[in-house]
């Protein structure tokens, strides 16, 4: 028995509608599941690549493995320490920062915070808090069995799925490609050809941006001699696979430190300025169109309301399968309106396109 389209139209939305209900139910778990599939698809062309010359697909994941784990373990000797060290230091120190701040207010516009204001209270307030609870809220964070846990199972949990699907990635797409129902195959494989084109321009290029924004930015603001300048540009270049986040936070992290650090040599401050607007246009002029290129192509305003919205729904995860996503629902729009158009739910009768257009077939 043959189902008809809307019956199949149907079962496919109650099957969406189910499968994204399933990944609201478990967003709390799955982020290592997120990034361990996430890597396996950015090294599966390397994979390929020692395929063809010559290596078994288990010697290749193995080889792709060990040099990764290398990798991990020199950045966790070298780098995260230093990372943790400043990161401690930086929270110690935003009490003075405020204390700084309220001084130069005070002095600059003393009727506005004089000491019944709202404004000089809230400070204080804010003071007060960071000087209280700010070491403590970041060593309980730390040291808190759960966060532990659970980065624990980020770090462990993530390389195995990476390795197991990485493994098994081939075998396990042409069991996915036999699931097809069979009349809608064709359509299906050429839209999942298209969904990998964009995934792939915006993942792995979007991965190397951050990669050399990151050590830019932390190489030239420790250069400078910015406080915790190492810490704010690796965050910086990591947030910047969520658009717009890394320049925000990095540039104003790092040019908020400048503007206590250089208080009475503001050219430095101008410094620090200048590298983050450098960055952005480097990343915006070549980086961008280089490596990503214009295949996502999704307008400013719906990626947005994709960040806004994966992230309401699945927290962190969700924005870091935001923009990912909302390519592919995309390819899939662009898709549907194009056989919309060649429909006749879009052209109508011929007599109702003549009325409108009289030359059109002509």
């Amino acid at each position: 028995m043959s189902l008809s389209v809307g019956q199949q139209a149907r079962w496919w939305g109650y099957g969406l509608i189910g499968f994204l209900a399933f990944l609201w139910l478990i967003s709390d778990a799955i982020a290592p599941f997120i990034l361990g599939a996430a890597l396996a698809y950015i090294l599966d062309p390397l994979a390929d690549k020692l395929e063809s010359w010559g290596f078994s697909r288990t010697w290749a994941t193995v080889l792709i493995s060990f040099v990764f784990l290398i990798v991990v373990v020199l950045a966790a000797v070298l780098v995260v320490p230093l990372v943790i060290e400043q990161a401690k230091a930086l929270v110690v120190a935003l009490p003075g920062m405020f204390t700084r701040t309220l001084e130069y207010m005070t002095m600059k516009f003393p009727t506005l915070l004089d000491e019944n204001s709202a404004i000089r209270q809230a400070l204080v307030s804010s003071q007060d808090t960071l000087q209280s609870k700010g070491v403590a809220f970041l060593n309980g964070l730390l040291s808190r069995s759960l966060a532990l846990v659970d980065f624990l199972m980020l770090l462990i949990v993530a390389p195995v799925v990476a390795f197991y699907l990485l493994l098994d990635w081939d075998r396990m797409i042409a069991v996915l490609d036999s699931w097809l129902p069979r009349q809608h195959a064709p359509v299906i494989r050429k839209l999942s050809a298209d969904i990998d084109r964009v995934l792939a321009g915006f993942v792995r290029g979007q991965m190397t941006v951050g990669m050399i924004l990151g050590i830019f930015y932390a190489t030239a603001l420790a250069l400078v001699g910015l406080q915790f300048g190492i810490v704010v540009g690796l965050l910086a270049g990591l947030l910047t696979f969520i658009p717009y986040v890394g320049s925000t936070v990095g540039g104003g992290m790092s040019i908020g430190i400048a503007l206590f650090q250089f208080w009475d040599d503001p050219i430095w401050i101008g410094v620090v300025a200048v590298i983050f607007i450098g960055g952005q246009m480097a990343e915006g002029n070549f980086l961008t169109p280089k490596l990503v290129g214009g295949s996502v192509g999704l307008h400013p305003v719906w990626l947005m309301f994709a960040l806004y919205a994966f992230g309401s729904l699945l927290g962190f995860a969700g924005l870091l399968i935001a923009v990912p996503a909302s390519a592919c629902v995309g390819v899939l729009g662009r898709f549907g309106i194009g056989n919309y158009r060649d429909s006749k739910l879009y052209a109508g009768s011929e007599e109702a396109v003549e009325q409108v257009d009289p030359d059109a077939h002509k």
